[in-house]
């Protein structure tokens, strides 16, 4: 059976407890949540940290002590650190990367979004892609939109990402891709053009989450995504209770696919990340 990987995006920067109350916002929450998910089947943690006011952070400390805690509480886990723009200072998105995640989520374009514009200029994009080469860090390339497949390819004809690299598509953010089905068949097959040995994705915002992780697995991807960062609800009238049992819900959906959920080692090898110590 096919491995899977489940990444399990714990907080992002749009829920707040008054929406959940189980959306983890500490980083002594963020590491216990993540510990509950790790333990049915995640094995990608995707990382924001917010300010003890609930608005998102860049804060270097609390990063730092998310990843310490998680990389204790969850041995071998792909812990990738967001450097997502929502209420984040452009100059300060990826000042986090010196502490080395495994994995960082990279933007490639800019895209609407329901209130704002989400502004990803090539200078700042080449400048994050360039630190994360120089950590050695695997970004996940985060794809809004056909052109930011393009973007991606001219990083790579700059060496500054390689030619297997991660790919997330993201569907159902009102403004940009819409969840349908016909359209991550086009843009599947578009990566797959330009970067023949990539890995993939899709995430699906809110309800459309488990429909387009139905369709991914349909398709043979290498992952899928989950969390309180994407949608806080088992159903229209029931919030989920943790992050957990959103991954319970996924490896539910990769096993009714037939594969198997991907061990730590698997993960690392199937990504491209470096293997636990002494593996």
């Amino acid at each position: 059976m096919k491995p899977v990987v489940i990444a399990v995006a714990i907080t992002g920067s749009v829920p707040r407890k008054k929406n959940n109350p189980a959306v983890p916002i500490t980083p002594a929450e963020q590491i216990e949540s993540t510990r509950q998910a790790y333990e049915v089947g995640a094995t990608l943690v995707h990382i924001h940290v917010r300010d003890d006011d609930e608005t998102p952070s860049s804060d270097p400390e609390r990063f730092a002590a998310v990843k310490a805690g998680i990389a204790e509480q969850c041995p071998g886990i792909i812990i990738q650190f967001s450097t997502g723009g929502r209420g984040r200072d452009p100059s300060q998105r990826s000042s986090a990367l010196f502490l080395r995640p495994d994995m960082a989520s990279l933007s490639t374009g800019s895209v609407n979004f329901p209130t704002i514009v989400y502004e990803n200029h090539t200078i700042l994009v080449e400048e994050m892609a360039g630190k994360m080469k120089e950590f050695g860090i695997r970004p996940e390339i985060e794809i809004f939109d056909l052109s930011h497949l393009h973007a991606a390819r001219r990083l790579a004809d700059k060496a500054l990402l390689d030619e297997q690299p991660h790919i997330q598509f993201v569907m159902g953010v009102q403004n940009a891709l819409p969840a349908e089905e016909r359209l991550l068949d086009v843009l599947l097959k578009e990566a797959k053009h330009l970067f023949p040995t990539c890995t993939w994705t899709a995430a699906g915002i809110g309800r459309h989450q488990a429909r387009v992780m139905d369709w991914a697995l349909t398709r043979g991807a290498d992952a899928v995504r989950t969390g309180l960062e994407d949608n806080i609800r088992i159903s229209k009238d029931r919030l989920a209770v943790s992050n957990a049992e959103l991954v319970e819900h996924a490896v539910l959906a990769v096993e009714r696919h037939g594969h198997r959920i991907a061990t730590p080692d698997e993960a690392r090898m199937l990504l491209g990340c470096q293997p636990l110590a002494g593996s």
